[in-house]
């Protein structure tokens, strides 16, 4: 099968979202499918608002067309609600071809809690976006349930994994330094972007001991860097550096409240790394009643409580979530093109 996915989110972009579907893509092209990504590197590029790191294509469609023409896919899937998705959502409608999308950014949540407006607006954008397509994918029950209490229909499944060949407890193995950070012990670390809403404050304002370390970057740390100079702000690290960082932390905590997955905590259990979260969607899907993390309202009680939790746990907890099944998840969620609309004269450029 050729599929096509027109996604806003991609590399260089360092974040959950493109994590995910280097994966997929890798794993269905294993499986046999070609796979075309078309991202934000195929196009004239501007920075998003508030997120320089993240660029945005400029008017895409035509060169999108083109290259959904030329490729002739058997499926096209629509992940986000940016110039890219916008364009594709928009030629699919115009040609009437079936695509699929994927919820990943909880943005009418995050306007109402931490703007104090534009909640139901941006729901409803959402909403429009995805109710075009023949099926929008899910990662959790919890937000399937709150997907479709808000009008979402054709909602479903897609879980999330982690590579526990890449994340893996790096502790265990010969040569490594687990105080390779040069910090005062217990190590409390957070990996994400650092921005207003993953509520980086409610970390950093805990009293802990030992050291606190921040793995990423992104538009409030310069803020954050000088509000809170007692702790470490590392920015981005990538590859085996990566995992290194989550093998020697002593804790992973994460503050978020607007996730719709948050892949980064199965990161850090596949590392070995025990996880302090609020009860919220997300670290509650993945969690559970599990013990190899606390979830609570008090975020200082849970991460002081996650230093006494057995790293083999979070472990053997990280290799019960596959890959392989969730990219054969994906597969079967795709809806097929009829081979037809291609058979005919190519269509007009969008």
């Amino acid at each position: 099968m050729k599929i096509l996915i027109a996604s806003d989110a991609w590399m260089p972009q360092i974040n959950g979202v493109v994590r995910v579907f280097e994966t997929t893509a890798k794993l269905l092209e294993a499986m046999g499918h070609t796979v075309e990504v078309v991202g934000p590197d195929r196009f004239r590029t501007m920075p998003a608002p508030g997120y320089p790191e993240v660029r945005l294509a400029i008017a895409p469609g035509r060169v999108l067309a083109e290259i959904i023409e030329s490729f002739r896919p058997d499926a096209i899937h629509v992940p986000v609600e940016g110039p890219i998705g916008l364009s594709a959502r928009h030629y699919c409608r115009k040609h009437g071809i079936p695509f699929t999308t994927s919820f990943h950014t909880r943005f009418g949540e995050y306007f109402e809690k931490r703007v104090g407006i534009g909640g139901t607006a941006a729901l409803g954008v959402q909403r429009w976006f995805h109710s075009a397509g023949a099926a929008i994918m899910v990662q959790t029950k919890t937000l399937e349930t709150q997907l479709a209490e808000a009008g979402f229909a054709n909602i479903r499944s897609w879980g999330r994994a982690v590579d526990t060949r890449f994340f893996r407890p790096m502790r265990e193995e010969a040569g490594f330094d687990k105080d390779f950070l040069g910090l005062p012990g217990p190590i409390f670390l957070y990996l994400g972007r650092v921005s207003k809403e993953k509520n980086l404050e409610a970390f950093l304002d805990l009293d802990l001991p030992g050291s606190k370390v921040i793995v990423g970057d992104g538009p409030a740390a310069p803020a954050l860097q000088k509000a809170y100079p007692q702790a470490h702000f590392l920015g981005y690290r990538t590859g085996e550096d990566l995992a290194r960082h989550l093998s020697a932390a002593d804790v992973f905590v994460f503050p978020s409240r607007f996730e719709t997955f948050g892949l980064v905590v199965l990161e850090a259990l596949a590392c070995g790394t025990p996880v302090a979260a609020f009860p919220v969607p997300g670290p509650l899907d993945i969690l559970g009643d599990s013990p190899v993390g606390v979830l609570g309202e008090d975020l200082r009680a849970g991460a002081l409580a996650a230093l006494r939790i057995d790293r083999a746990a979070c472990r053997r907890f990280a290799e019960g979530f596959s890959w392989e099944a969730c990219t054969r998840e994906f597969e079967g969620n795709l809806v097929p093109i009829p081979q037809a609309v291609w058979a005919l004269d190519a269509p007009d450029a969008a």
